[in-house]
């Protein structure tokens, strides 16, 4: 039952999402027919040759035509470019991010401005994408269209993704993903593109984070919260933690799912980016003196009060971080 499962994962993954279902169903009943009573793995494995390669038997289920790459190359083609291509665009994306607001002065209007960098983001953005998706695709395909036209073999059957011949035996080594392990692209994304606006914030916190008020007309940055200088002065070690996030995060895109090996590295990057945390909070002279009287008259707060709110927040930090940790390992041992 194992082995069917995997093969009709590995016939359906490369259908569209709305037919999936219908004709895993169909599928099964299929092999289930084909199969006696209390049939042996080897019985199944007989049944899964004669139906015959994944990606050809997905290719006549699909309705999608194969004219410029050929059925032999068209599956490691299509792995190659759902790896390369994500990972290129989110690089392009992540680059004209941390480029236009850091490059943000501060010095017009905190509404305008935000508005006029969000255009600059969208636009630049998504031409960016655009651009080094169509380059990516270019070379991709072009390597691969010059490989089969130059491929001297008479084996025409399709190759697997190690490009290889495949076999029933393929399936022994590639892991049937649980939902609740998978990794999907969406949070690939979304880590990244937090990393982004953490890097922008933090290193022009001085032009975007404090106290807003509207002097004549315009709403303008009165009283930034946080020193520039110290900030500045932890650059090495944020820039370590920095490093470490990204490469987890792409090892993530690599696995896409849940291990003990991805919770172990969870576990080491929330380890650093706590320390460098309270490291970086716990410095005296962080957060403006200034913005400290701002919300002592607004609030009526002692100024020593601000001691506290430093623990409480160090505390809500430990919560979360150990929280992910356990939830990493929970994921990673699932079933």
């Amino acid at each position: 039952m194992h082995l069917i499962d995997i093969y009709i994962q590995e016939v359906t993954r490369r259908l569209p999402v709305k037919s999936r279902d219908d004709i895993a169903l169909e599928l099964r009943s299929t092999i289930e027919d084909m199969l006696p009573e209390n049939y042996s793995e080897k019985e199944v494995k007989e049944v899964l040759k004669n139906l015959g390669n994944p990606a050809s038997l997905a290719s006549e289920y699909s309705e999608r035509p194969m004219y410029l790459i050929g059925p032999r190359y068209f599956d490691p083609y299509m792995t190659l470019l759902k790896i390369v291509i994500p990972i290129v665009a989110i690089i392009a994306f992540f680059v004209i991010i941390v480029e236009n607001i850091i490059t943000y002065s501060g010095e017009e209007d905190i509404v305008n401005g935000i508005i006029n960098v969000i255009i600059l983001i969208l636009g630049h953005g998504i031409w960016g994408i655009i651009s080094a998706t169509i380059q990516t695709f270019f070379w991709i395909t072009l390597v691969f269209a010059i490989l089969e036209r130059t491929d001297t073999s008479k084996e025409k059957s399709p190759l697997t993704p190690g490009w290889t011949e495949w076999t029933p035996d393929d399936l022994k080594s590639t892991p049937l993903i649980s939902k609740e392990k998978k990794i999907s692209t969406g949070d690939i994304f979304g880590s990244l593109f937090w990393i982004a606006v953490f890097i922008a914030v933090y290193f022009n916190a001085s032009h975007l984070l404090g106290v807003y008020e509207k002097v004549q007309g315009k709403i303008q940055l009165i009283i930034p919260t946080f020193d520039q200088e110290v900030l500045h002065s932890y650059w090495l070690i944020v820039i370590v933690a920095l490093i470490i996030e990204i490469a987890f995060v792409f090892y993530k895109l690599i696995v896409r799912q849940w291990t003990s090996k991805l919770a172990i590295m969870n576990t080491v990057r929330n380890i650093v980016s706590t320390i460098v945390f309270i490291v970086v909070i716990s410095t005296d002279q962080l957060i403006n003196k200034e913005f400290y009287m701002y919300l002592e008259d607004l609030f009526d707060l002692p100024f020593e009060l601000k001691n506290s709110a430093i623990i409480i927040v160090i505390v809500l930090w430990l919560f979360l971080s150990i929280l992910d940790i356990v939830q990493g390992f929970r994921k990673g041992n699932t079933k």
